[in-house]
């Protein structure tokens, strides 16, 4: 009996009309709109409630085209160069964007209608070396800099700073005390060098494309030297305490919220996801100001990596992708998505989302003093991981900073090479 009923539903499937389907053997509606991004991306809230209320208010379908993370950036360039292309893709600004041929690929946003609803921070990220915005920012957003502990700063009588000469006069002053200035968690953590370097290539982008072209290297930049000898110098002067190579990731939460660390090179979020409660201090014993690593010397703070909705200018639903990005960039529609989301605003209308008061009280200066992420998002090659690994050789005396500047060159130019980088 099975046998036959497997063979009438064969021969019925047979008089169906036929059907595209997809990687998994789905049917596919052929007009409905593309949309290619990470896996994890795509699963966010807001993503997902954005493409709801989309469906939901236009009556349009949506076809989500997710790849593994891993996998993401090989499988999304495959589908590019075999003519499957999505009409939406998301991507980060990034060094891996050079991969998809931007200008030959994707429509330049600089006269849609929501343009001038984006803030600065988020419009400065999307935006390429032409001044030309390369896709809508619709993604959680964060301000890195350096968190203090301001109750207790106040309560040894010292104060926030604005010049790296002052930064330095106060670590000196609260190594003075008997408190670590500042807590650095070389065990593991990596993304601290990066807010040092930002200025570096954020201030001059012609170096940035020197480095990238490999005309020159990172042991040719004096500001590279300064930052790598001034994270030696804070190890030596005891400014990141005795035990800062043993602490990582978990520790941090404990070393902030003892008081037994002032300050920390991190970023607002962090407080609100990974911070610990009950313990001596909390989140609004906090404030924020400028990171300072010798690189800038009236300080600098990191806005957030954002993911961009890019609109793909050869696909034959190029209008209709463009009328889904002005669906999300309204106000009504993306203070439905990120309502309740921990996230600094990338749209001038966002009310619903949540923001730090660290992050609002230092809102003048960090206007001042924000660069777009720039070295672990645009430097060809660069690995947190591999910085990290040779700064830990230097603070172990493994090595020396020009030692040091050599190990990242070697590794950077090494993984530039791996994947084809032009001049490598």
């Amino acid at each position: 009996m099975k046998k036959h009923a497997c063979l009438l539903l064969a021969t019925l499937l047979l008089l169906l009309p036929a059907a595209a389907c997809g990687e998994e053997g789905e049917k596919i509606d052929p007009d409905a709109l593309s949309i290619m991004g990470k896996r994890s991306d795509l699963a966010k809230p807001y993503m997902t409630r954005i493409f709801e209320r989309y469906r939901e208010e236009t009556g349009k379908s949506l076809r989500i085209i997710e790849f593994e993370d891993s996998e993401y950036e090989t499988k999304a360039a495959q589908a590019f160069q075999s003519g499957d292309a999505p009409d939406v893709f998301l991507h980060f600004h990034n060094a891996d964007l050079s991969r998809f041929a931007v200008e030959e690929n994707f429509l330049y946003l600089n006269d849609q209608p929501w343009v001038q609803d984006l803030t600065s921070g988020a419009r400065a990220y999307c935006t390429d070396k032409n001044g030309d915005l390369l896709g809508l920012p619709f993604w959680e957003s964060s301000v890195s800099g350096c968190y203090y502990n301001k109750t207790l700063l106040n309560s040894l009588g010292l104060e926030a700073v604005a010049s790296q000469s002052e930064f330095d006069g106060l670590c000196a002053a609260i190594k003075g005390v008997g408190y670590t200035p500042i807590c650095w968690p070389a065990n593991g953590c990596s993304w601290m060098p990066q807010f040092g370097l930002d200025p570096i290539f954020a201030d001059d982008p012609e170096l940035l494309e020197k480095l990238n072209a490999n005309e020159v290297t990172l042991a040719d930049i004096p500001a590279v030297e300064n930052m790598v000898q001034w994270i030696s110098d804070a190890s030596s002067k005891g400014w990141f305490g005795t035990d800062y190579l043993s602490i990582g990731w978990d520790e941090i939460g404990r070393v902030m919220g003892s008081g037994e660390a002032v300050m920390t090179f991190i970023w607002d979020t962090w407080f609100y996801t990974d911070f610990p409660a009950g313990q001596k201090y909390g989140v609004d014993d906090f404030a924020l100001m400028p990171v300072f690593m010798n690189t800038a010397e009236s300080g600098t703070y990191e806005g957030g990596n954002l993911n961009m909705m890019m609109v793909n200018k050869n696909g034959e639903k190029k209008e209709q992708a463009l009328e889904f990005l002005a669906f999300c960039a309204t106000a009504e529609h993306y203070n439905y998505a990120f309502d309740g989301i921990s996230t600094v605003s990338c749209f001038q209308g966002q009310t619903t989302n949540i923001q730090s008061k660290m992050v609002t009280d230092a809102m003048s200066d960090i206007r001042k003093k924000e660069r777009v992420s720039t070295a672990a998002t645009k430097i060809i090659g660069y690995s947190a991981d591999d910085v990290s690994k040779a700064l830990v050789d230097l603070l172990k005396k493994k090595t020396d900073v020009k030692g040091c500047i050599q190990a990242i060159d070697d590794l950077r130019r090494a993984e530039a090479k791996k994947y084809g980088a032009s001049g490598f």
